[in-house]
């Protein structure tokens, strides 16, 4: 554990344990330099403890990163609540998880997250300031996507010559918030899209409203298309997987898509760009962000169109120094992270 820690330079762990509410969490706080930690809430079932808090640890890494490249004024966590197999009174146990966020005095600041949804948010609400993406403020999903949809331009633009997406094959693994957003988007803008996902009626949807051709979960990774764009889980990018893609760049929603940075080395030996996650995917944050701040609309959209500058310069990097843009990424949010 503590070794984790050091490795990932985490500053804090936090464990909450309530018998009354059934809630059994973990916030971590990777860093605050820049400003107080902000990160999702993350509900799920987990095979054991050790499984859940090396998620909230990875994930808070990646949120540093992600708010530091972003340019914005905090610093990363990530909370994790493992789902017990019965919850008598789920708002119970989120107002319960929002009295322990209240007791950080401002150090850590909660949004949705896997799992997670505004109602829950309302809850921790109900205990402590410290929350964002309530149903007031709004979902951060459509900005996640608006960002990603940039991004996979830019990663067009870098890989394939043009950010013209008409007729360009994207294969999108994952259709919740996020991955439909974009789906609607890459339609929008004349891609042709080939969909999977564990819930046979998203498929269908995206089948009848934008023309998706379907292909079965374990058959997507090895489907021949432009650009794979993962928007589920974390981690389907492995030295098994990454053996078997067929596209020429790699460029989507989800968090923590490589199982490790060696696997960045293996997609760039075998010349498929890819789009750093926490890079593509900050819309969410810088919303949250924004919105929590009090700021405009119109400054939130202006700062969503940095994520394009922000790929463009961690892929100019790249090339000049043959490195994956996954080490570059990371070696310039480090450097940031380090200033003042």
């Amino acid at each position: 554990m503590f070794a984790l820690m050091q490795s990932s330079n985490v500053e804090t762990l936090h464990f909450i344990v309530d018998p009354d509410t059934g809630l059994k969490a973990v916030i971590a706080i990777h860093s605050s330099k820049k400003g107080p930690a902000l990160g999702g809430c993350r509900y799920l079932a987990y095979v054991d403890e050790e499984s859940a808090i090396e998620d909230a640890i990875r994930l808070a890494q990646n949120m540093s990163y992600k708010a530091v490249l972003a340019g914005l004024p905090f610093g990363g966590g990530k909370a994790v609540i493992m789902r017990p197999a019965h919850v008598p009174n789920r708002a119970a146990l989120f107002e319960s998880f929002g009295r322990f966020i209240e007791t950080l005095d401002g150090r850590y600041i909660t949004a949705v997250d896997s799992g997670t949804s505004s109602a829950d948010m309302d809850c921790i609400a109900q205990c402590t300031q410290h929350v964002t993406s309530t149903t007031e403020a709004g979902d951060p999903s459509p900005h996640t996507a608006m960002g990603v949809f940039a991004g996979i331009r830019t990663t067009a633009l870098a890989r394939l010559g043009s950010d013209n997406l008409e007729g360009l094959r994207v294969a999108i693994q994952g259709l919740g918030h996020v991955g439909y957003a974009l789906a609607e988007q890459l339609h929008a803008a004349g891609a042709e899209l080939l969909v999977s996902d564990l819930d046979s009626g998203k498929v269908q949807l995206a089948m009848e409203q934008l023309g998706a051709h379907p292909i079965a979960c374990e058959a997507l990774l090895s489907t021949p298309c432009d650009i794979l764009a993962p928007c589920g889980l974390g981690a389907i990018l492995n030295s098994h997987s990454v053996a078997q893609l067929r596209c020429a760049a790699v460029a989507g929603a989800a968090n923590t898509q490589l199982s490790s940075l060696q696997v960045a080395d293996n997609l760039e030996n075998r010349g498929i760009l890819y789009a750093p996650d926490y890079v593509i995917n900050s819309g969410g944050l810088i919303y949250v962000a924004l919105q929590h701040q009090g700021e405009s609309l119109g400054t939130i959209t202006a700062h969503l169109s940095r994520i394009g500058l922000r790929l463009t310069e961690v892929f100019a990097h790249a090339q000049a120094e043959k490195r994956s843009p996954a080490r570059v990424a990371d070696m310039l949010a480090e450097r940031l992270l380090n200033v003042g």
